[in-house]
């Protein structure tokens, strides 16, 4: 018998201070103002990082030279509830082109009150990712994977209040 493990989910919530449309657009109308710069895997400084708010676009990062690098699918986009997105990466850091060795992360936005909104991230999947796995699973769950993405994303709603 071949038993495939499972990994269990990632996942990370934070409350921020505004109400659910605005939470859901800025985090996917302007992902790149949080998006940690340091995470690259281009061979080159990142100029900006494109969110594409539609099922079947993309996240990616652009260098300063043009190159680009396409980390992740949109998979579900429902305003101001859900975004599912794939995540393309694999435990070699490097870009992921087998769907079927990708895992997938979840935003859900929770209005607690007209201008409180709740984020729940879950990251899940990851075994899918092959050998190696659970160095992803450690990075992402890790203080500078997710929660530092929703650390800045959390600064960056502060800045407009």
């Amino acid at each position: 018998m071949n038993a495939r493990i499972s990994a269990a989910p990632v996942k990370h919530s934070i409350v921020v201070e505004a109400p659910i449309e605005r939470a859901f657009k800025v985090f996917t109308e302007d992902f790149g103002s949080f998006k940690p710069r340091e995470h690259n895997l281009l061979a080159v400084p990142i100029a900006e990082t494109v969110f594409e708010p539609r099922v079947g676009g993309h996240v990616y990062d652009r260098g300063i030279d043009g190159s680009e690098c396409r980390w992740a699918r949109v998979l579900a986009f429902e305003p101001p509830h859900r975004v599912l997105l794939s995540w393309d990466i694999s435990p070699r850091w490097q870009i992921e082109t087998d769907p079927d060795k990708t895992s997938e992360w979840e935003v859900r936005f929770i209005a607690e009150t007209p201008s409180r909104t709740r984020l729940e991230l879950e990251h899940r999947h990851l075994e899918r990712h092959g050998e190696g796995w659970e160095g992803e699973r450690a990075a992402v769950e890790s203080d500078q994977g997710w929660p530092l993405y929703l650390r800045r994303f959390a600064e960056r709603i502060a800045r407009e209040a």
